[in-house]
C-alpha cells in the first residue's frame, strides 16, 4: 500500500497536518468516504463532522449512512434534505439547457457537485469550521468541481482530498477497510462504485474501465429493470411543461423533485435511459461509464422536442450550439462562472414559450416522442388548404432567389473547369481562365 508520502502540497488551500482541528466531510457512506472518515482522524488528528445530502439518491439509506458515520467516529453527522432545492434551482437549469455531454449523459454528477459544494460551505460556516474534505480521486473531474466551487463560495476555505493524498487504489482501500473493520459496499468481487442522485446513477470501476470488455450490467444495474428483462407492454407517458420545466405527469401536477422520482420508476420499469459512454474527462484522459438515468432521459428528450417545436429555425440552430457549450461548462467545473450565468439567462428567455404537452412512448429500453401540443407551436405548413394561409404562388419565386447562388456557382464551374485530359503532362496541365 502506498502511504502517500510522495504527495506534495503546492496549493494554498491545502492544509498541512496540525493546521486544522476540525473538518466537514462530504460523506456518502461508500468506500472512499468511509475509509477517509477514519483516516482523517488518524492522519490529521482532526475531528470530523460528516455531512450527507439527500439529493434524491435512488438506492441509498440516508439514516443508515448517518448512523454509520457516527460509529466510525464522527463527532456529528448531519443529513440534510435538499431534494426540492436541487431540483428547482439546479436540475431545472439543466432541463432548459437540454443537459447532455458527448452523447446521452445528462450530467447528473456535475450538477450534483454544485449543490454539494454550496451546502458544504454553508455547514462549515455554521459549525465554525474552516476545512472541507471530499472523496474524489486525483485523476477525476470531481476534485476540480468540488474544490473550485468551494473556493468560489469561500476563498479562505481549506480543502483536504485524502484519496489524492494517500494514493491508494481501490484494492488498497478495500484492504484498509478490512484491516480496520470498516464496513463498505465495495468488495474485490464487486469493484464498482456509483454516484447517485435523482437525476441519475453513474457507474464506474471493474471491467467498465476497459473499453474492450462488455460491462456486466446485470451485476450493478439493480435499481431498475434491464431493458431485455422488462415484461411491460408499451406505455404512453404525458408530460406538461410550463416555462421549460415539467409541471405535471400524466395529468397530475407535481413538484419537480417528485415528478423526477415518479418518472424514474415509470421509465426504469421499461429499462429506459441506460447509456454507455466513453467521455473526455476534464483532466485530460478518457474514461468509460455506464449511466442509469430513466427520468432524466425522458425529460430531456421531451423538452428538446417541445423547444424545437415552439422556436424558430434560427433560434433552434443557436440554441443547439449553445446547449453543447452549456454541457461542456457544466461538465468542466464552471457552474458558477459568469459564462454559465449568461447562458442560463438566455435559456430562461427561450423557455418562456416552451409550454405544452409531450407524449412519449416507452418500450423495452426505447423512448420515442409520439405527440406534442403547444399554444406556441410554429407548425403552420400543411399539405391541405385549410388553416393558416400559405401562398403557394410565391413558392417558385422564393425557390429561384433562394437557390440563385448555387445555380451561378455551378454555371461558373462548368464554364471554367477543364475537360479531363488523357495525359495532362503532354497537354501542359490544367487550363485556367485568362
Amino acid at each position: 500500500m502506498n502511504s502517500g508520502t510522495t504527495y506534495k502540497k503546492i496549493s494554498s488551500y491545502e492544509p498541512e497536518i496540525g493546521e486544522v482541528a476540525a473538518v466537514v466531510l462530504l460523506y456518502s457512506g461508500g468506500l472512499d468516504t468511509s475509509v477517509m472518515l477514519t483516516w482523517i482522524q488518524d492522519h490529521y488528528k482532526a475531528k470530523v463532522v460528516a455531512l450527507t445530502l439527500d439529493i434524491g439518491q435512488q438506492k441509498d439509506d440516508l439514516n443508515a449512512i448517518r448512523e454509520k458515520a457516527l460509529k466510525l467516529g464522527a463527532v456529528k453527522a448531519l443529513a440534510l434534505d435538499v431534494k426540492k432545492e436541487f431540483a428547482e434551482q439546479y436540475i431545472s437549469k439543466g432541463i432548459k439547457a437540454n443537459a447532455s455531454y458527448q452523447g446521452e449523459y445528462h450530467l447528473s454528477t456535475p450538477i450534483g457537485r454544485a449543490i454539494l459544494a454550496t451546502k458544504a460551505v454553508e455547514v462549515a460556516r455554521q459549525e465554525g469550521i474552516s476545512c472541507i474534505a471530499h472523496g474524489c480521486t486525483g485523476k477525476g473531474n470531481d476534485q476540480v468541481r468540488l474544490e473550485g466551487y468551494i473556493l468560489a463560495k469561500d476563498p479562505a476555505m481549506k480543502v483536504i482530498a485524502p484519496v489524492r493524498e494517500w494514493n491508494m487504489d481501490r484494492d488498497d482501500e478495500i484492504a484498509y477497510a478490512e484491516e480496520r473493520g470498516i464496513p463498505v459496499p465495495a468488495r474485490k468481487d464487486f469493484p464498482y462504485s456509483v454516484d447517485d442522485n435523482m437525476w441519475g446513477m453513474t457507474w464506474e470501476g471493474g471491467e467498465i474501465e476497459d473499453p474492450a470488455l462488455v460491462p456486466q450490467v446485470e451485476k450493478f444495474l439493480t435499481a431498475y429493470t434491464l431493458a431485455e428483462k422488462s415484461e411491460k407492454p408499451a406505455e404512453l407517458v404525458k408530460l406538461d411543461f410550463k416555462a421549460g420545466v415539467p409541471v405535471a405527469l400524466n395529468g397530475e401536477k407535481m413538484e419537480l423533485h417528485r415528478l423526477i422520482a415518479a418518472l424514474n420508476g415509470i421509465g426504469g420499469a421499461h429499462g429506459v435511459g441506460v447509456a454507455y459512454m466513453i467521455e473526455d474527462r476534464l483532466v485530460g484522459v478518457k474514461d468509460r461509464g455506464v449511466y442509469e438515468q430513466p427520468g432524466a432521459h425522458i425529460i430531456i428528450e421531451a423538452h428538446r422536442t417541445l423547444e424545437r417545436y415552439v422556436s424558430t429555425r434560427d433560434l433552434n440552430e443557436i440554441k443547439s450550439a449553445l446547449d453543447i457549450k452549456w454541457g461542456y461548462l457544466c461538465y468542466g467545473a464552471k457552474w458558477f462562472d459568469p459564462a454559465m450565468d449568461a447562458l442560463n439567462a438566455l435559456n430562461d428567455e427561450v423557455n418562456l414559450r416552451v409550454e405544452g404537452v409531450i407524449t412519449a412512448k416507452l418500450y423495452k429500453g426505447n423512448m420515442a416522442i409520439v405527440a406534442m401540443e403547444s399554444p406556441y407551436g410554429l407548425q403552420h405548413a400543411s399539405f391541405n388548404n385549410k388553416g393558416y394561409a400559405f401562398n403557394v404562388n410565391a413558392s417558385p419565386g422564393f425557390t429561384e432567389i433562394y437557390t440563385l447562388q448555387m445555380k451561378l456557382a455551378n454555371e461558373l464551374k462548368k464554364k471554367y473547369s477543364p475537360r479531363p485530359a488523357a495525359n495532362p503532362e503532354i497537354l501542359g496541365g490544367p487550363i485556367r481562365p485568362a
